[in-house]
């Protein structure tokens, strides 16, 4: 019996939890919940109270939110290498780079996608201030190494990749060479390809449903 549970849906942020699941390779089950059916049942509501994935149960300790889940498992299994050690100076980027990806990005292109960017006079009010200086903040980000921290791929870059991978599939993040070059790179680790295999599987099974 493994003590890791993962709970996702192959359509949804879940597939960045699976990416970081099998980056890690540790056994662990997968629950697969259907949207406004299982994911808002009773016994998922008490995972979490949001009813939404991905979620993460590791022994009795339950983490919810795509970038939260990366970085917890990094810490959790330091052995991977998925994360700078504590007191590394690299630890600084990494973090920034990460929670940028889960604050300012993740706002500002939802944001975009649903036509709710802050207008010029109040983009101070804003977290990501504008859509604009995010996406070159972001393409900054990727332009300095290989990856995040250098020369070593790290839960940062999964969970940024992840957001710019999304981002210039659906239209939401310009294909800068820059984002294309870096999600190659990230793209073609063993753990990426198995992940997508996985999830990609499972999807003729949920459009079947319902």
């Amino acid at each position: 019996m493994t003590n890791l549970t993962l709970y996702t849906n192959p359509m949804s942020r879940g597939r960045i939890a699976r990416w970081m699941m099998e980056e890690i390779g540790e056994p662990y089950e997968t629950v697969i919940l259907d949207f406004g059916t299982t994911m808002k049942g009773e016994e998922y509501l008490a995972v979490n109270p949001m009813g939404k994935v991905p979620a993460i149960k590791h022994g009795d300790v339950v983490v919810t939110e795509a970038a939260a889940i990366c970085a917890y498992l990094a810490d959790a299994f330091p052995e991977k290498n998925l994360a700078p050690p504590p007191g590394d100076p690299r630890r600084g980027p990494y973090y920034r780079w990460l929670f940028f990806a889960a604050g300012p990005v993740e706002t500002a292109v939802t944001a975009k996608a649903l036509g709710l960017l802050a207008p010029a006079d109040k983009s101070g009010m804003a977290g990501y201030g504008s859509y604009e200086a995010t996406i070159d903040a972001l393409e900054y980000a990727v332009s300095q190494s290989d990856y995040i921290c250098g020369d070593q791929f790290t839960a940062a870059d999964l969970y940024v990749g992840a957001q710019i991978g999304w981002g210039t599939m659906f239209g939401t993040i310009e294909k800068r060479p820059a984002f294309m070059d870096y999600l190659a790179r990230i793209q073609s680790r063993p753990a990426a390809k198995r992940a997508n295999e996985l999830d990609d599987a499972l999807i003729p099974k949920q459009q079947g449903q319902g």
